[in-house]
Protein backbone atom coordinates (compact mmCIF):
# COMPACT_ATOMS: atom_id res chain seq x y z
CA UNK A 1 0.00 0.00 0.00
CA UNK A 2 1.84 3.35 -0.72
CA UNK A 3 2.34 5.50 1.52
CA UNK A 4 1.06 9.32 1.40
CA UNK A 5 1.61 12.25 3.52
CA UNK A 6 0.86 15.84 3.30
CA UNK A 7 3.45 18.33 2.23
CA UNK A 8 3.49 20.13 5.58
CA UNK A 9 5.04 16.57 6.79
CA UNK A 10 7.89 17.46 4.16
CA UNK A 11 8.49 20.61 5.99
CA UNK A 12 7.30 19.66 10.19
CA UNK A 13 8.94 15.79 10.21
CA UNK A 14 11.57 15.48 7.32
CA UNK A 15 13.33 13.08 9.87
CA UNK A 16 9.97 11.05 9.72
CA UNK A 17 9.78 10.51 6.31
CA UNK A 18 13.18 9.93 5.84
CA UNK A 19 12.95 7.08 8.12
CA UNK A 20 10.33 5.89 6.68
CA UNK A 21 11.82 5.87 3.31
CA UNK A 22 14.41 4.27 4.74
CA UNK A 23 12.95 1.74 7.29
CA UNK A 24 10.09 0.67 4.56
CA UNK A 25 12.47 0.66 1.93
CA UNK A 26 9.61 2.13 -0.37
CA UNK A 27 9.15 5.79 -1.85
CA UNK A 28 7.07 8.43 0.09
CA UNK A 29 4.15 9.97 -1.76
CA UNK A 30 3.27 13.94 -0.69
CA UNK A 31 0.70 15.64 -1.73
CA UNK A 32 0.06 19.09 -1.90
CA UNK A 33 -3.30 20.66 -2.09
CA UNK A 34 -4.79 16.80 -1.94
CA UNK A 35 -3.11 16.36 -4.91
CA UNK A 36 -0.17 14.45 -5.52
CA UNK A 37 2.96 16.54 -5.96
CA UNK A 38 5.95 14.51 -5.02
CA UNK A 39 7.88 11.52 -4.61
CA UNK A 40 10.54 10.95 -1.95
CA UNK A 41 12.37 7.88 -1.54
CA UNK A 42 15.81 7.00 -0.33
CA UNK A 43 19.02 7.22 -2.00
CA UNK A 44 19.60 3.72 -2.25
CA UNK A 45 16.14 3.19 -3.21
CA UNK A 46 16.84 5.59 -6.63
CA UNK A 47 19.40 3.57 -7.24
CA UNK A 48 17.57 0.18 -7.39
CA UNK A 49 15.30 1.95 -9.87
CA UNK A 50 17.56 3.50 -12.02
CA UNK A 51 19.77 -0.11 -12.34
CA UNK A 52 16.51 -1.96 -13.26
CA UNK A 53 15.66 1.03 -15.72
CA UNK A 54 19.28 0.76 -17.25
CA UNK A 55 18.37 -3.38 -17.32
CA UNK A 56 15.21 -2.94 -19.24
CA UNK A 57 16.49 -0.93 -21.63
CA UNK A 58 19.92 -3.14 -22.36
CA UNK A 59 17.39 -6.10 -22.59
CA UNK A 60 15.26 -3.87 -24.89
CA UNK A 61 18.07 -3.04 -27.18
CA UNK A 62 19.29 -7.17 -27.33
CA UNK A 63 15.85 -8.31 -28.14
CA UNK A 64 16.05 -5.65 -31.07
CA UNK A 65 19.26 -6.80 -32.00
CA UNK A 66 18.33 -10.39 -31.88
CA UNK A 67 14.95 -9.91 -33.58
CA UNK A 68 17.55 -8.30 -36.44
CA UNK A 69 19.11 -11.35 -37.26
CA UNK A 70 22.42 -9.98 -35.80
CA UNK A 71 25.37 -12.57 -35.13
CA UNK A 72 24.60 -14.75 -32.01
CA UNK A 73 26.65 -17.09 -29.97
CA UNK A 74 25.56 -19.82 -27.68
CA UNK A 75 25.90 -19.85 -23.81
CA UNK A 76 28.31 -22.71 -23.84
CA UNK A 77 30.74 -20.76 -27.01
CA UNK A 78 29.77 -17.42 -24.62
CA UNK A 79 31.17 -19.58 -21.70
CA UNK A 80 34.62 -21.23 -23.50
CA UNK A 81 35.45 -17.86 -24.83
CA UNK A 82 35.52 -16.08 -21.17
CA UNK A 83 37.68 -19.14 -19.69
CA UNK A 84 40.01 -18.77 -22.51
CA UNK A 85 40.37 -15.38 -21.60
CA UNK A 86 40.67 -16.00 -17.84
CA UNK A 87 42.90 -18.87 -18.55
CA UNK A 88 45.34 -17.80 -20.94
Amino acid sequence: MPIIRPISDLRNNFNMISEICHKEGEPVFITKNGQGDLVVMSLAMYEKQKSLLDLYQKLGEAEIESASGAKTISHAGMMKKLKEKVNG
